[in-house]
């Protein structure tokens, strides 16, 4: 886990226009003591147009976009972290970019929070997921919460928050299977392990000597019917996700392993264009604020509602 940043509340600093005002306070206290007889002082037409300054610099430091409308930036294809849906629920928004249509998720989830305590409404804007850094940074979108980890060439072109959940990877068996045992790689000497194609869940496999390394299968479900049908030993699957898979087949078991896979930990981070650090604490807060619990209740929540 990511340390928690210092926080530094908007409304607990002092800033320039409260020393202005606080200043011509004493300095009309002044006057009204020397001129008592004078009638009263002149304002300070500079001082309030500074104070005025001040108060539109902070607005716009605290501000997303155009601070009315949040456009968040996904795929809306990435179940259970986004997808898109043709009915309008409580636990939907609109897809801009889409007639007809809203997104659903976990980041849709997070998003709305941040959304209202930004005081701003919500809509989606799909986008292919390679192009979401480039679209904040050109204006198009105002934040990114799409299932989206913080990584160091990402974080040259974006400034990103604290994570709001985290995911990693684990390997499923059978109960009945000669490795329902194991807890070291070298146990899994001779299995047959399966992942999914293009994502780290085939990558990280590389990891485990001495077993067979099968062609990754191209979605989740096929990855899950290999195993269930004894194509595959061994498959590898999201952490946050074994409760679910383990009440549709109760004969699967998480493996209870020392061995853990290098670079395996996945978070979810919101990204938005850098310069926008009083924002990005306001979105932290909200982040932090969420109790472990009731992020893995979301989750299981999500999973229940995404598609087939």
């Amino acid at each position: 886990m990511k340390a928690t940043p210092t926080h530094v509340y908007v409304s607990e600093r002092v800033s320039r226009r409260d020393f202005l005002k606080l200043s011509s306070l004493v300095a009309g206290m002044g006057g009204v003591m020397v001129l008592s007889g004078c009638g009263p002082a002149a304002q300070d037409a500079t001082t309030d147009d500074a104070a005025a300054a001040d108060d539109a610099a902070d607005t716009a430091e605290a501000t997303l976009g155009d601070g009315t409308t949040l456009r968040v930036g996904m795929e809306a294809a990435y179940a259970p972290y986004n997808w898109q849906v043709s009915e309008e629920s409580e636990y939907t928004i609109p897809i801009e970019n889409v007639s007809g249509a809203y997104a659903d998720g976990y980041d849709v989830q997070v998003a709305k929070m941040i959304a209202e305590a930004l005081g701003m409404e919500p809509v989606a804007v799909k986008l292919d997921f390679t192009g979401l850094i480039d679209a904040l940074n050109n204006g198009q979108i105002d934040i990114v919460c799409a299932g989206m980890s913080v990584d160091p060439d990402r974080a040259q072109s974006a400034d990103f928050s604290d994570s709001y959940i985290d995911d990693d990877i684990v390997m499923i068996t059978t109960q009945d299977s000669p490795y329902a045992g194991a807890t070291t790689f070298a146990d899994l000497a001779g299995a047959s392990v399966m992942g999914q194609a293009a994502t780290m869940y085939d990558t990280v496999i590389d990891q485990i000597p001495d077993i067979n390394h099968m062609t990754p299968g191209e979605t989740v479900p096929i990855v899950v019917e290999s195993l269930a049908s004894g194509t595959s030993d061994v498959i590898t699957y999201s952490m946050l996700s074994v409760p679910k898979l383990l009440e549709t087949y109760p004969n699967f078991v998480e493996l209870e392993m020392e061995d853990k896979f290098e670079g395996s930990v996945m978070p979810d981070n919101a990204a938005i264009a850098k310069g926008q650090e009083t924002v990005l604490e306001q979105i932290n807060e909200v982040i932090n604020a969420i109790p472990e619990d009731e992020r893995q209740q979301m989750w299981n929540d999500c999973m229940d509602r995404q598609p087939a």
